[in-house]
């Protein structure tokens, strides 16, 4: 684990050198979800949601009040092209990733759906989309991944219309706290307060032999009320914060479901523009 100075955290060359960097991984990370496009498309022609179930109570009946989604660090679009499922009417997509981007529009083609997706960092999201969006989702594992807080909540307030409403699901930022490989608890030495980044190339498990040298990416904790004062000072409104031991991927195989019910493992934030 690397500390990061705190007057690095909003440094603009600092934030794109790590995004570059992020980007170069994900083109190769994306390479696995590549091979998943065919089944991806089966799933969603066969109408199963990857929507998580935490967020789909949040989102209540996203065909009564959602025209257009803006998904913002969309991936491969998997979750983007679900939320069509879920009944919003057009989903826009936004990635750094090429291959991500490719991905999602190999599965939309496919399928005929009613998505559009570009391929930039999501600080670089097209201002043709601003003051459009009724709903900015961001998806699940994807704050880490952002390296100016700050400037993010910036792009999730200038694309929402009024009335517009951001939601954001993510892992728990105390699960940094502890050791993944521990079967009970285990402090790993992190400093919740001091922007603690993660710097590493993809596992062998993972990426396998597609790629030799796999590009280190960068991650960065932001504890909760970094995301939700960052999206005050932009100038929505709070109007949910829950904390939960619900799981979107097994972040501790050696602890029990017993143990983990009592942790927080995520967390869910919902604000509007007004």
């Amino acid at each position: 684990m690397k500390y990061v100075p705190e007057e690095l955290a909003h440094d603009a060359d600092e934030v794109r050198r790590r995004h570059r960097a992020n980007q170069a991984a994900w083109d190769e990370g994306a390479l696995r979800y590549t091979e998943g496009v065919a089944a991806a498309v089966a799933s969603l022609r066969a109408g199963r949601s990857s929507v998580h179930p935490v967020e789909r109570a949040a989102l209540g009946d996203p065909a009564s009040w959602c025209g257009r989604a803006v998904h913002l660090q969309c991936a491969s679009g998997q979750d983007t092209l679900s939320l069509l499922l879920e009944g919003v009417r057009e989903v826009v997509g936004v990635d750094i990733s090429g291959r991500h981007v490719d991905n999602a529009r190999a599965k939309a083609r496919a399928l005929g759906l009613a998505a559009t997706f570009h391929h930039c960092d999501v600080l670089d999201t097209p201002s043709e989309l601003d003051g459009t969006a009724d709903l900015v989702y961001t998806g699940r594992g994807a704050l880490n991944w952002i390296h100016d807080i700050r400037a993010w909540a910036g792009v999730v307030a200038r694309l929402l219309r009024p009335g517009g409403r951001v939601l954001v699901f993510d892992a728990h930022p105390a699960s940094w706290l502890f050791d993944p490989e521990e079967s009970t608890p285990v402090w790993a030495g992190i400093d919740y307060f001091a922007h603690a980044e993660r710097s590493h190339g993809w596992t062998a498990e993972y990426i396998g032999e597609v790629v030799e040298d796999p590009s280190v990416k960068h991650e960065r904790l932001w504890t909760i009320a970094d995301v939700v004062q960052s999206l005050i000072d932009a100038g929505l409104v709070l109007t949910r914060l829950e904390e939960r031991p619900d799981e979107f991927w097994n972040a501790f195989p050696a602890l029990g479901d017993e143990v983990k019910r009592m942790l927080p493992m995520t967390y869910l934030v919902t604000a509007d523009r007004r």
